[in-house]
């Protein structure tokens, strides 16, 4: 990794290596494998997302969303970066990436708020941080991942990034409301009932989408996969027949565009099946559970040093390249001490949450600075108090289990 050869490349080289000097695993174990880690339902779900999310970004969905956010609370101290962590939220809501949130709600917000007379330091750190509750809040690409890789149900990952995903909005949206009105920066007008009305009316077949999905999962109508496929058709039918801003001959593009970034994925999970496969055979997880039993490090510790380790992952790695190689190390050892593996798969995208907001591989700030024409250390500056806060909430998420249980427990998923 530390060469530049691609994760999914170096996971693949380490453990072929591993099988054919090291070890007695009959190597045409590595095929049947191969084929069996990617015969998974959860994993269908991941494609689907991916083409619509690209449907939902092109297709003019992110700037309605954004106008009837402004319209809504654009009139308190900062806020069209209010408006910025809402628009973020609600698309996040329906798009599963945080790629996606920054690129489609950025690209609008972060102009406006430069033009509005908002420092270009302020739209920076707003979009960056809260662009990244796209991993976190449902229906999460990333959520799908752990559930697949841990066999962990999906549907109880969806509702249990729900409160969380509130919670951390709120507090960035606290942390923009705090230093806007500190610094005194500009209030738009106070939108009328009408105004507000018609902005809700562009952007309806937008926010439908989210009740269509969490409410087809939660009333046992479809399941977390299906939805995924609900969510491509929609997205399709909404962009190029409602909102008429995708032509019919531009979808085969956008098939093929979501075919490579879905084939790109998928080839990671592939070579990350191969690694959990190699972990799990050499005993490597059961061993360390066994010292961990042995030292007698209670839960308390246990999740500081997961903590830890994810986020220094995170200075080298994205979030779904960690998600596939800590997952199988970290699952067995969390269910030994009776942690619950859905606490756990929260634990873990929050940890790649702040990953994805500091440098070195920071993908946001990366997306940020093209958008805004920054350097990276500059943003690395801007960020840093909604950063802060995301490491309050993630300290929260990990020592207070019932933030993200209490909903699956309330629904009977637990």
């Amino acid at each position: 990794m530390l060469t530049g050869i691609p994760i999914s490349i170096s996971l693949g080289l380490a453990v072929l290596t591993f099988l054919f000097t090291m070890t007695e695993v009959p190597i045409e174990s590595v095929g049947l494998k191969l084929f069996s880690g990617l015969d998974n339902f959860g994993i269908m779900a991941i494609p689907f997302f991916i083409l619509a999310d690209i449907f939902l970004t092109r297709g003019g969905v992110a700037r309605r969303r954004i106008r009837f956010t402004t319209s809504v609370v654009g009139h308190f101290n900062g806020g069209l970066g209010l408006a910025g962590v809402a628009a973020c939220a609600m698309f996040a809501a329906i798009s599963g990436s945080s790629v996606a949130t920054v690129v489609a709600i950025g690209s609008i917000m972060m102009p406006a708020m430069v033009e509005y007379g908002y420092p270009r330091r302020f739209g920076v750190g707003v979009i960056a941080t809260s662009g990244a509750l796209g991993i976190l809040v449902p229906p999460s690409i990333i959520l799908v991942l752990y559930g697949a890789s841990t066999n962990t149900s999906i549907g109880a990952l969806f509702m249990a990034g729900i409160v969380p995903g509130i919670l951390l909005a709120l507090m960035l949206a606290g942390v923009t409301w705090f230093i806007a009105r500190r610094n005194d920066y500009p209030r738009m007008p106070k939108a009328t009932f009408r105004q507000q009305l018609s902005a809700f009316r562009e952007s309806f077949w937008g926010l439908a989408l989210i009740a269509i999905v969490l409410g087809g999962i939660y009333g046992g109508i479809f399941t977390p996969t299906e939805a995924a496929a609900v969510t491509a058709v929609y997205a399709f039918v909404i962009t190029v027949f409602v909102y008429k801003e995708l032509k019919l001959s531009e979808v085969p593009k956008v098939l093929l565009q979501a075919a490579s970034m879905s084939s790109m994925l998928l080839y990671i999970i592939t070579n990350a099946v191969l690694f959990s496969f190699l972990m799990t055979h050499e005993q490597i997880p059961q061993e360390m559970a066994a010292w961990i039993i042995d030292k007698n490090f209670g839960i308390w510790t246990f999740l500081l040093v997961v903590n830890v380790i994810l986020l220094a992952a995170g200075n080298v790695m994205d979030p779904s390249s960690i998600l596939l190689i800590m997952a199988p190390i970290l699952y067995p050892l969390a269910t030994k001490l009776g942690i619950n593996p859905v606490h756990l798969g929260v634990l873990m995208i929050v940890n790649t949450e702040v990953g994805l907001c500091h440098p070195p591989v920071g993908l946001n700030l990366y997306i940020a600075s093209g958008i805004v024409k920054m350097g990276i250390s500059e943003i690395t500056v801007a960020v840093l108090p909604w950063l802060c806060a995301m490491l309050i909430f993630l300290a929260l998420i990990t020592y207070v289990p019932e933030i993200s249980l209490w909903l699956p427990h309330l629904l009977g998923m637990l």
